[in-house]
């Protein structure tokens, strides 16, 4: 299967940014180990101001179920306790309450 790639905005809340930078400063293994075993890659997120935008490569075969499969872990499920309350609404998403996924238009290898 060829690999997908997500971008993806979202705004922390201003008294949450230190903590949601604390909190990847020192991501839990388990929450690791999850991501990889959902055929997530090269995972990376980026602060500007009170704006995050991730980027991360799928590179499994069904999607849908490596999602399902991170929900239901967990260690997952307490980890998005702790990252999940440092979050805005994002207006400008209404299919996710914490993040915007960007439509890619350009790619070069």
């Amino acid at each position: 299967m060829a690999t997908i790639r997500f971008g993806q905005l979202g705004k922390l809340k201003k008294d949450k940014i230190d903590e949601y930078c604390e909190l990847h400063a020192n991501s839990w293994p388990g929450v690791l180990k999850t991501i990889t075993e959902c055929n997530l890659k090269n995972y990376s997120i980026f602060i500007h101001g009170d704006l995050v935008f991730s980027y991360f490569e799928y590179v499994g075969e069904d999607f849908d179920a490596d999602m399902a499969k991170m929900a239901e872990d967990p260690i997952t499920q307490d980890w998005w306790t702790h990252t999940h309350p440092c979050f805005e609404e994002f207006a400008i998403s209404p299919e996710s309450e914490f993040y915007h996924d960007m439509k890619p238009i350009f790619y070069h290898e």
